[in-house]
């Protein structure tokens, strides 16, 4: 199930709800990770990539809001997702790079870790993509923005595109060094609420349905 949370005229941005499409998500974002940075692949060859990403993210599935995007014949071309942390699931940051966020950042109890992951966007869909990716990181961070307590953004993120994040106004705090994750040289980071209000409060009107 899907909740439809922002359309215009080329596609719409929707809230998934329960498992059902958790699979086509994983699917979705191994194969545009490997398209976008490795070129060709057989799909059989990641299908142990595809499966890990799926069952990482039935773990999450309690406490993940997951926001996709689709084409007006129903494709997708777009997701992002969202894990308020509870402590408890061990996240891609501390099964690839060893990192744990506790003893990186601080183990504050009135602190929450957010963790952003599963972001891809079809390249190729005639949909500015730089477009998309404001829009779907404004609808994950603004659960850190409204965050009452200390807030922090945790993730793993292509080396091109955190560079695009910093040119956005995001401001991150690189948490070590880069690994070859789903076929990019990938980056763990941090961001604090503050980190992230420069780029929220720029692109937050991209998000009001048209």
């Amino acid at each position: 199930m899907e909740t439809m949370i922002y359309t215009n005229e080329k596609y719409t941005i929707g809230q998934l709800q329960g498992e059902e499409h958790l699979h086509e998500l994983a699917q979705f974002v191994v194969e545009e990770n490997y398209k976008h940075h490795a070129g060709n692949f057989h799909s059989n060859s990641i299908e142990d990539e595809i499966d890990l990403v799926y069952q990482e993210e039935i773990q999450y599935r309690k406490n993940s809001r997951i926001f996709v995007v689709r084409n007006r014949a129903n494709e997708l071309i777009g997701s992002i997702r969202v894990l308020k942390w509870d402590r408890r699931v061990s996240l891609p940051i501390q099964e690839i790079f060893d990192i744990n966020p506790l003893i990186a950042i601080h183990a504050e109890r009135d602190c929450h870790y957010w963790h952003i992951g599963r972001f891809a966007i079809n390249s190729f869909a005639g949909i500015s993509t730089l477009t998309l990716f404001k829009q779907l990181m404004i609808y994950a961070i603004r659960p850190i923005i409204l965050d009452t307590s200390k807030g922090y953004m945790i993730a793993e993120t292509d080396s091109k595109l955190l560079k695009v994040m910093n040119a956005l106004g995001i401001e991150t705090v690189q948490l070590g060094h880069s690994l070859n994750y789903l076929a990019s040289e990938t980056v763990p980071i941090y961001s604090t609420q503050h980190g992230l209000m420069t780029f929220y409060n720029h692109y937050q009107s991209l998000c009001q349905p048209s």
